[in-house]
Formats: structure tokens, sequence, C-alpha cells
């Protein structure tokens, strides 16, 4: 296939970039020779440059009525549901995620966007009586105005519509920068937006670099044009990005990396609880922020449970993702690059499972179980460590790869102590069949999601999704909770009393007889 050319695009107009940086070539992970887009980069002056442009287009998006915005992201699911065979291909071709997955993440946008069209109806406020007479109090939620969104290319438009989708709706502008290495998919997303409704003005993509995208941000709320940032990718970039937002009184809503814990319990169905680490360890390559990282299984059951999920492991079909496989290549070169990295912490103490080599599949290294050609792609051996410790590298840092550890325990609270430990708190998971020990695992972990009995991976556009500690900072995506992040209330006082009342001061007021003692005739006792 050929590849297109684009400039950096700031709608569907096609303006184009301030400035530009260089180009970049997105490859097929699993096909390397095939590059699937070529983008002109932005720099910084575009980033603002977009902003100051969704500036303007958000003045009049905000007087769209609310139920009317809502016709618009209902236009845009449909749109979507009516693509999905075609954008989850795109998925499958641009990051390597297996096809079924791909279409599933799909589906999450249209999840979304059915959840949403009736929110354009449901903006509630509220009205509030007042201490005073002929007095009425009312809230409203206003939109916050200018949103810049960064996502990371993993799940390259499930993640971006969490945002899109609520932001839009609630008639605030957006300047999204996809992942580079997820740039066809991102300019698919935003056509499908655009043919929706989403004027270009209010809907605007950005192709730019992390080191032109954070000047951009920066240049862009010194001047006073972006209102709300919100970023999906590593704790390290979310943390610099929180720190430049606070300078500016901006709360951001961060969604950040994850060392999400499961623990297996001596009462846990064994075989179902490898059906959850085999899924949410190495699916998708472990690239998800919701991916295990860290397995932490009770001493009296550790051999048993370690024995069926190493066999489970090693029979897994890994491969070219358009077919029925368990993972892929991974994303792009530089995740590869970071996996070889993490692969240098195994140590001696380590136990290693999963495959008959570490590291790139190859004729060098091949896999008995692995479909299609690995030479032409960037597939990479399961791995699953036996004796982890908590002071290892592999225990305490996301590791972003198919690779996950084991570690043991002897009671609830230590395991509960162990999965806390590495301080994020994103997704977690236990397996047992006591209710008792699944409410009280709940109570002491300190991640945003819990599930009993299901892995730590899987979200549904319902319900919040979002972490605390090294894992974001209390935002939540998803659901009715993430409208929080894209309305500011306001509060109206509305006095038609004819005179100047004044709160606190001007109010009636009502004293009770507090000398007084109930009578010998109404008191309990002789």
């Amino acid at each position: 296939m050929e590849s297109t050319t684009w400039s950096c695009v700031i709608g569907p107009e096609g303006r184009g970039a301030t400035e530009e940086t260089g180009e970049y070539l997105s490859r097929n992970p699993a096909r390397l020779d095939d590059v699937v887009a070529r983008v002109r980069l932005a720099g910084p002056g575009t980033l603002l440059d977009a902003a100051e442009h969704a500036r303007t287009a958000q003045r009049e998006w905000a007087r769209v009525p609310a139920p009317l915005r809502g016709r618009v992201i209902a236009g845009f699911g449909r749109l979507v549901e009516a693509n999905k065979e075609s954008l989850a291909g795109l998925v499958t071709r641009e990051i390597g995620k297996p096809y079924v997955e791909a279409l599933g993440e799909v589906q999450e946008i249209i999840d979304t966007c059915d959840f949403f069209v009736g929110e354009g109806r449901r903006l509630y406020g509220q009205t509030v009586p007042s201490e005073m007479p002929n007095k009425q109090l009312f809230t409203f939620r206003e939109p916050v105005g200018v949103a810049t969104v960064i996502t990371a290319g993993n799940f390259p438009v499930a993640v971006p519509s969490w945002y899109l989708v609520p932001a839009l709706l609630c008639g605030n502008a957006v300047v999204w920068k996809p992942a580079e290495y997820a740039a066809a998919t991102a300019r698919a997303l935003a056509e499908l937006a655009w043919r929706a409704g989403v004027p270009g003005g209010v809907l605007n993509l950005v192709y730019a670099d992390g080191t032109a995208t954070f000047e951009g941000l920066e240049r862009a709320l010194q001047a006073g044009v972006v209102d709300k940032v919100g970023f999906t990718g590593s704790s390290a970039v979310g943390s610099r990005i929180g720190e430049l937002c606070g300078r500016y009184l901006q709360s951001p809503c961060l969604e950040l990396g994850g060392k999400n814990p499961m623990v297996v319990t001596p009462d846990a169905d064994l075989d179902l609880a490898v059906q959850g680490a085999l899924f949410s360890g190495w699916g998708t390559a472990g690239q998800r922020c919701t991916s295990l990282g860290n397995l932490i299984v009770h001493n009296d059951v550790h051999d048993e449970f370690t024995a069926r999920l190493d066999e489970a492991l090693r029979a897994a079909v890994i491969g070219e993702p358009t077919g029925d496989v368990l993972y892929g290549p991974m994303l792009d070169q530089k995740f590869a690059d970071n996996f070889e990295r993490i692969l240098d912490e195994i140590g001696g103490h380590h136990k290693v499972l999963g495959s008959e080599s570490v590291g790139r599949i190859g004729d060098s290294a091949p896999r008995a179980t692995f479909r299609g050609d690995p030479s032409t792609g960037l597939y990479y051996h399961p791995v699953l460590l036996d004796g982890m410790r908590s002071d290892d590298t592999v225990f305490l840092q996301e590791t972003f790869g198919p690779i996950v550890g084991i570690t043991t325990y002897d009671t609830l609270e230590e395991a509960i102590e162990l999965g806390n430990a590495p301080g994020y708190g994103l997704s977690a998971a236990v397996y047992t069949t006591d209710p008792a020990t699944a409410f009280r695992f709940r109570e002491g972990i300190g991640a945003g999601m819990v599930s009993a009995n299901n892995s730590t991976s899987g979200a549904e556009a319902h319900l919040p999704f979002g972490g605390n500690g090294r894992s974001g900072n209390g935002g939540r995506l998803s659901g009715m909770w993430v409208i929080d992040q894209f309305t500011r209330w306001q509060s109206l006082n509305w006095d038609f009393s004819g005179t100047l009342q004044k709160a606190q001061m001007d109010v009636d007021t009502v004293e009770p007889e507090l000398d007084y003692r109930l009578p010998a005739q109404l008191r309990g006792h002789a």
C-alpha cells in the first residue's frame, strides 16, 4: 500500500502549519517496510496558532444548544459504526494491535458516543433555596473553553474519544495532538468527526513531536488560550505537564501509566486466574496502561498457578496481528528499544518462563507457536519472571512490554502492601471465591479501578476510568464523571425583592428557648 503525506493539519480545510520541524514516517510495526503515513511535524508556534483559532471557534460552538451538539455526537457515532471494519483495519496496520482487539477499540468509540448523546439533554444545573425571601439561586454547567488533548498511540482511537466526545458535547473546542506513530488513525478519526458536523476550528488536529508539543503548550498557557489540558501517556511526562499547568493555576486531566497488581488467593479458581493473567499481562504485547504488571500469588498455590500459566503462555499464538493471536508486534521502534532495556534488568535470581527464548523473535531465537514471518516486524518473546523481588526494577517500574513478574505472599495485608508498593494506582485485580477477601482487598488497594475475578484490563464507556498516585491526579474519564473535567460550575444569584439583601447579615432568625427543660411529667425517670 502507498502511504499518504500530510502536512500539519489544523482542520478539514487543510490550514498549514505555522512552522515545521521535519517529517515523521509512521510504519506498520508488523511489516516495517510498509509506511502507513508520512506527516510533516509542526513546531511550537503551530500549537499556539491552533489554540488561538480554537478560541474564536469555541464561542460560536458554545452557543449551539447542547441537545443539538448531542446530535452531532450521535452522527459521529453512526459514522464510526459505518466505518468500523475499515477503522479497525487501520488500527491493526498502523500499530500492530490484533484485529479482534482493534474492533473492540472502535466499538468503545461507538459506546462512548451512545452514552453522551443523552448527556446533551442532561447537562443539569440545580435550583437552590435561598436563605432570604424573594430571591432564587441557580447553578449552571459552562464549557471550560479550549482543551488541548495529548494522547498516546496504544489506543489510538478509543482513548482520544474519551476526551473528544465529552469535551465537544460540553461546548468546548479541542486542539488534539495524537502520537506520531498513530498519525493515520488520528486523521481518520478526525475526518469522521468533521463529517459528522464538528466544525474545523472546533476540532483541530496537530502533528508534533514531544519537545515541540511541550513548548507549544507552554506558549499557549502563557497566552491564556488554553483552559484545560488532557494528557494520556507516561507518568514521567505527565508529572512535567502537571507542573507546567500548575504554574497557570490549571488542573489537567492526567491518565498515566500503571504497575497493575493481580493477587491470586489460596481459594482462587486457578484456571480463571490464568486466563485473566494471560489476557491482561501479554495482550497487546503488554502495551496497555492497564496491563498486568505484578502477579502476587499466595505461597500455597504459587507452584501450581505458575506451572499452569507457564504452560498457557508457551502455547499462546503470537504473530501477524491480522490473525487470531494473543499479541502482535511492539507498537513502534522506540517501544522495542525500551523493552530491550527492560530485558537487561533480568537477574540471576529470576527464573525465566513462558517461551523458549528471551528478546526479539527470529531465526536465531525462534518461537514454536509464532504465526507469520518474524523478520518483517518488531516481535518479541513473552517473558514470565518467577522469583521477582520487591526491589527489582521490573517490580517497581512500568515495563510497557510482554513481561510479567511473580512474587509471593502469606497474608492478605502483605499482598495489599505489595500491590501498593510501586506507587502507581490505576488498576488492580484479585482472584478469590471469598466475598470478604474481595471487599477487604478493595478497601486496602490504592487503585482507582478494582476487579474481582476479572483482569486488570478492560473498561466500559459508562464507568469512570482513571488512577491515583503515579497513575494520575484523580481525574476520571468515561461516564458522567468526565463531565466535571470539561465544564465549570457557575452560580446565579437572582434577587427580585427590590432591596439589597446581604447574605449572612439580613437573614431572619428563630431563636430557641435554650434554658427550657422538660417538666417532671414528661421526663422518663422518677
